[in-house]
C-alpha cells in the first residue's frame, strides 16, 4: 500500500508540474499576443498598406517592405521546394539504408537546426562580396536555403508513411520508379508535404539575419532583385530601436503582420493536412 501510494503521489506530481508549465506556456503566448494586438492594431491603417517608408512624421507605411518580403519568400519557395521535395524523395525512395543517404540526412538535420545568422553569413561571403554589393537575389537564396532542410524532413517523414504495399502494388502492374513515385506516393502524401511547405513558408517569412547580411534593406521603393531589397523583419528592426514614436508604431503594425501571417500559415497548414486526410 505505501509502494501504491508514492507511485500515485510521484503521478500526481508530475501531472502538476507538466500541466502548470504547459499554463505558464499559454500565459506567456497569451501574453506575446495581447501586447502584440494592443500596439499593432492602434498603428495599423490604410497608410500602412499604400505608402512607402517616408521619414518621420511624413505618414510613411510599409508598402516596399511587404511587397519585398513577398517577392523574396516567393522566389525562395519556388528554388527551395523543387530541391527539398527531390531531396526528401531520395532519402525515402532510394537512400535509406546507403552511407549516401546518411551523409545526406545528417546535413540536412545540421541545416535544420543551423542558426539562420550563419546562413546568411554564408551567403554574404558567396554571393555579396564576390559580386560587390547586397541584393535580393542573395536574400532571396538565403531563405530558400532555410526552407529546403524544413521541406527535406516533412517529405521524407510523409512519404515512409506511405505503406509499402501501394509500391508494391503499383510495381506488380509495370509501372516504372518514376511513375510510382509521381502518382502513387507523392499523391498519398500531398497532405503531409504540403503542410511542410506550408511551415517552410512559415519560418521563412520571420526571419531577419540572414536578410541583414544579403538583401540589406531598402527605404525606398525597389523591385529590382539585383539590387538591395526592403523586407518587413528588416524594417521592424530598424523602426523598433527609432527614437520616432510613429517609426515604433510602424514597428509593432510590422510585428502584427508577421505574427498573424505566420500563425495563419500555421492553421491553413493543419486545415489542409485534416482536409486531404
Amino acid at each position: 500500500m505505501a509502494s501504491l501510494a508514492a507511485r500515485r503521489a510521484t503521478d500526481y506530481t508530475v501531472k502538476a508540474i507538466s500541466t502548470g508549465f504547459a499554463a505558464l506556456s499559454l500565459v506567456m503566448l497569451a501574453w506575446i499576443l495581447w501586447t502584440l494586438l494592443s500596439r499593432g492594431l492602434p498603428a495599423l491603417g490604410p497608410h500602412v498598406f499604400t505608402n512607402i517608408t517616408a521619414p518621420p512624421g511624413a505618414g510613411g507605411g510599409l508598402l516596399n517592405a511587404i511587397v519585398g518580403s513577398l517577392i523574396q519568400i516567393v522566389i525562395a519557395l519556388l528554388i527551395g521546394t523543387p530541391i527539398g521535395l527531390m531531396c526528401g524523395t531520395f532519402l525515402a525512395e532510394n537512400g535509406r539504408d546507403t552511407h549516401i543517404g546518411g551523409v545526406v540526412r545528417f546535413v540536412n538535420d545540421v541545416l535544420l537546426s543551423a542558426p539562420s545568422i550563419l546562413i546568411g553569413l554564408f551567403v554574404y561571403q558567396l554571393l555579396v562580396v564576390p559580386f560587390g554589393g547586397f541584393s535580393a537575389w542573395a536574400g532571396s537564396i538565403a531563405l530558400a536555403i532555410l526552407v529546403i532542410p524544413v521541406v527535406v524532413r516533412t517529405t521524407e517523414d510523409m512519404l515512409n508513411l506511405v505503406p509499402i504495399g501501394l509500391r508494391e502494388a503499383a510495381f506488380a502492374l509495370g509501372a516504372p520508379q518514376w511513375k510510382v513515385v509521381t502518382m502513387v506516393t507523392w499523391r498519398a502524401a500531398r497532405a503531409g508535404i504540403t503542410t511542410g511547405i506550408l511551415l517552410a513558408l512559415a519560418r521563412a517569412a520571420g526571419e531577419t539575419a540572414p536578410l541583414l547580411f544579403t538583401s540589406l534593406g531598402n527605404n525606398g521603393w525597389s523591385i529590382d532583385l539585383s539590387r538591395p531589397m526592403a523586407s518587413l523583419p528588416i524594417a521592424i528592426y530598424q523602426y523598433a530601436a527609432s527614437p520616432f514614436d510613429d517609426w515604433v508604431a510602424l514597428a509593432w503594425a510590422g510585428a502584427l503582420l508577421i505574427t498573424v501571417g505566420v500563425l495563419t500559415l500555421n492553421i491553413l497548414s493543419r486545415v489542409v493536412l485534416a482536409k486531404m486526410k
